[in-house]
């Protein structure tokens, strides 16, 4: 984002939700009751099969459109490739794993762009609409709210420790089901309970993207360390050294924001982790907290948001 900061906004009133939230995605009004969301993800492959590669980056690409509370209209596919390197194949089954998540969110793809390039890359431009009425925002927290979690953390340490051959992929099932799930079903929960603010947690692990919430909305947000969802595999690959490259400047960017607390060095390091199609965290209105986790399998009360501190974030 700092490259950002020099080059001047363009302001116009049907730009809904812009850069300067950090927000998942872009939404531009169409009319009163149409708005588009737009969103464009992609990165390296972090798994060996081409198929469930495909599969993590669409969902993750399409997580984006999901935390604004929209639905997934279409997408077009965007490609790395060392031609010469890997076999065509390799390519197409990465594309079917794609294909096959996108209809699974009831979205088309319409095309895509590929280049040649040293290591595999993909992911997904998504365009998708919401009711601008009712759509999902990092903004619109307010003190009071109930922080709930989605799906587990510890995703950054599991593919590191497979990269590096620490575990082996068949330890790594749950993690990478996870991965694959789409977040429709939590996105369609938050606006069924009326809630208005929610991101997805990824790249910038836990806090990184908590740190978005407080700052839109003008809050400081509060978690309950021991009550986040780790998935099993995290811990294990964490001892044996498999810490992701990004923690280390999430980390260096959250160090004054945050109010560490009782927080364990693996508890610092799972809320610290970058995230790979990670879930939803949604602030929900406390009387509609348990019609929430009554909708959505695994999710997890993890905290609230409190009036403005003197931490963005506390550990408690």
């Amino acid at each position: 984002m700092k490259a950002l900061a020099p080059l001047p906004a363009r302001s116009d009133p049907r730009v809904l939700v812009g850069r300067e939230t950090f927000d998942d995605a872009g939404v531009f009004r169409l009319s009163d009751d149409l708005a588009l969301v737009q969103t464009l993800d992609f990165f390296a492959a972090i798994v060996d099969d081409p198929y469930e590669f495909g599969q993590i980056a669409a969902a993750n690409a399409l997580s984006d459109v999901y935390a604004m509370g929209g639905e997934p209209l279409t997408a077009l596919s965007i490609v790395g490739f060392p031609t010469g390197k890997l076999p065509i194949s390799v390519l197409t089954e990465i594309l079917r794993g794609g294909q096959d998540k996108v209809h699974e969110s009831g979205a088309i793809i319409l095309g895509g762009h590929s280049v040649i390039d040293e290591e595999v890359k993909f992911g997904l431009a998504v365009t998708g609409r919401v009711d601008p009425r009712r759509m999902l925002t990092n903004a619109a927290g307010e003190p009071g709210d109930v922080l709930i979690l989605t799906k587990p953390l510890g995703t950054g340490f599991v593919t590191t420790a497979l990269k590096r051959d620490l575990i082996t992929r068949d330890v790594a099932g749950s993690t990478f089901d996870g991965m694959r799930l789409l977040n429709a079903a939590a996105s369609r929960a938050a606006l069924d309970v009326a809630s208005r603010c929610a991101t997805d947690v990824t790249g910038f692990g836990l806090l990184g993207h908590a740190s978005h919430i407080a700052r839109a909305s003008n809050v400081s947000v509060r978690f309950r360390v021991a009550t986040l969802p780790v998935y099993e595999q995290a811990y294990a690959a964490w001892t044996a050294g498999a810490s992701p490259g990004g923690a280390d400047r999430n980390l260096e960017y959250l160090a004054e924001l945050v109010d560490w607390g009782p927080a364990t060095p693996f508890q610092r390091a799972v809320v610290t982790d970058p995230q790979t199609s990670g879930g939803l965290l949604v602030a929900v209105r406390p009387d509609r907290a348990s019609d929430y986790l009554s909708r959505v399998s695994g999710s997890v009360n993890v905290g609230e948001l409190v009036a403005l501190g003197s931490h963005l974030v506390t550990l408690e």
